[in-house]
């Protein structure tokens, strides 16, 4: 190793006995782990861990820089992902190929001219959610679909053409509707075809039953045998692909991604592997982060109110904006960007250097993995004054002014960060603004919320929330 710098071995970290399993079980999970770990040890902390040996944990924005244009990722780390795919995974491709790729996806999923040309058929998908949360609380008790009526809390409601015995609001399983919901916008904007209610619940069950098997194996190796049910799921997700494309073939002057991946050569193995992981992507981040804000915002009345009161000057009596309105949602966009703060989508990520690197005082030599905390970048102190209390203020202008680049990641940094990024935003402030121009929302009593690594930051037994439609 060149250098006169600090090794790896040498950088502040707990015990290195042991693959690091047990002690990331101990605290609830790797994206909880790595939060004590920063609070005891500091900005760059080394540990064991599972399926990468040791790895060096950075949490300062500043510190990170020196990694920003790495472009591999650990093989090891993603081979959970490799089951849903056939030409090779997406997630680890070597840069030469990833570059190509990326730049396809980004040709698709960045491009504000196709976002304001598909916002219409956003727009429906979203207020055909709002339309279905509304007719269940009016309808009585319900059959299945995650969402339970009942009568508001300060007995039935009068006047305005609702009858006595008409519930006004009803309890909603907030992730798992607005993850089907995501899946739904994804394919009609980048693949051409859309999913019903149904086909999207499937999917994203068959998802959950991929992922717990090969996922879970990661840090359980003893975990219940879900095997067969992660055949089975792959298979109804191979099958929905199938017909996707199947579809798309008989189209005809689509231009979305399948389009886009097939004029740049792509083999049909790999069209396939990035629709798939396309509707995985999609549904697991922008549904996660949505609900996530609705949690929040019920925790946060005083801000709830000054949404619906920014909604209300915006929109006037419009139920949903227009693509242009959005720009004008600027408390909105704020309390979405501090919502992700505390609660990013994904709570961390990794690469493996490719080259000797030297961070602050530490050499760190090529081929060690570096993890990305980036719960705990978002949690630094240093950067968040106060970094547990929810302010949507921190993303005004003038406090971002001077906070370094990498202290809010939420989609990642470098080559290898979301290609959705964009297009995340623009469907997670549509749906918001939305749902939050007709319902109120509240924590379901008795329901509590537990943060979860799912792949993403997900919510142990969803989010249950109480809908009010607003007055």
């Amino acid at each position: 190793m060149r250098g006169n710098g600090i090794t790896p071995s040498q950088i502040p970290g707990p015990s290195t006995e042991g693959d690091g399993a047990q002690a990331i079980l101990d605290a609830g999970g790797l994206h909880t782990y790595q939060l004590g770990l920063h609070a005891e040890y500091g900005p760059v902390v080394r540990f064991p861990l599972p399926g990468a040996g040791l790895a060096v944990s950075i949490a300062d924005p500043v510190l990170l820089e020196a990694t920003a244009k790495i472009n591999k990722r650990p093989e090891k780390l993603f081979e959970f992902l490799a089951p849903l795919q056939e030409s090779g995974n997406l997630q680890t491709l070597p840069a030469d190929e990833h570059g190509p790729w990326r730049r396809v996806m980004l040709s698709v999923l960045a491009g504000r001219p196709s976002h304001e040309a598909h916002f219409a058929h956003f727009t429906a998908l979203a207020t055909d959610l709002a339309d279905a949360w509304q007719a269940r609380a009016a309808s009585g008790p319900a059959s299945g679909g995650g969402t339970t009526p009942h009568t508001p809390r300060n007995g039935p409601a009068s006047g305005g053409g609702t009858t006595p015995h008409t519930p006004r609001n009803c309890t909603v399983t907030s992730q798992k509707d607005l993850s089907e919901l995501s899946l739904r916008m994804i394919c009609r904007y980048a693949l051409g075809s859309g999913l019903t209610p149904e086909e999207s619940a499937r999917v994203v069950a068959a998802f959950e039953a991929v992922l717990t098997e090969h996922l879970g194996r990661l840090y359980q190796p003893d975990a219940p045998d879900t095997s067969d049910e992660a055949e089975e799921g792959l298979a109804y997700l191979r099958a929905t692909v199938d017909r996707v494309l199947a579809a798309h073939r008989e189209s005809t002057g689509r231009s979305d991604m399948i389009a886009a991946l097939a004029e740049s050569g792509a083999s049909p193995a790999r069209i396939r592997d990035s629709v798939l992981m396309a509707m995985l992507a999609a549904h697991h981040t922008t549904g996660v982060a949505i609900s996530w804000v609705l949690y929040t915002l019920s925790q946060h009345p005083d801000a709830a109110a000054r949404v619906a009161a920014e909604l209300d000057e915006v929109l006037g009596d419009r139920a949903a904006p227009d693509y242009a309105d959005l720009r004008r949602l600027t408390y909105l966009d704020r309390v979405l960007r501090e919502t992700m703060r505390l609660y990013p989508p994904g709570p961390y990520g990794a690469r493996e250097a490719t080259e000797d690197i030297t961070v602050g005082d530490y050499e760190i030599p090529a081929g060690t993995t570096i993890f990305y905390p980036f719960w705990a970048v978002h949690m630094n102190p240093r950067y968040w004054p106060d970094p547990h209390v929810f302010d949507p203020d921190r993303f005004t202008p003038e406090a971002s002014a001077g906070r370094p680049r990498l202290a809010y990641i939420p989609f990642g940094i470098g080559p290898r960060s979301c290609e959705g990024a964009a297009l995340a935003m623009v469907e997670a402030e549509l749906v918001l603004a939305v749902l939050l121009k007709r319902f109120e929302f509240r924590l379901t009593p008795g329901r509590p919320v537990t943060p979860t690594e799912r792949f993403v930051l997900w919510a142990a037994n969803d989010i249950h929330l109480d809908i009010t439609l607003r007055e």
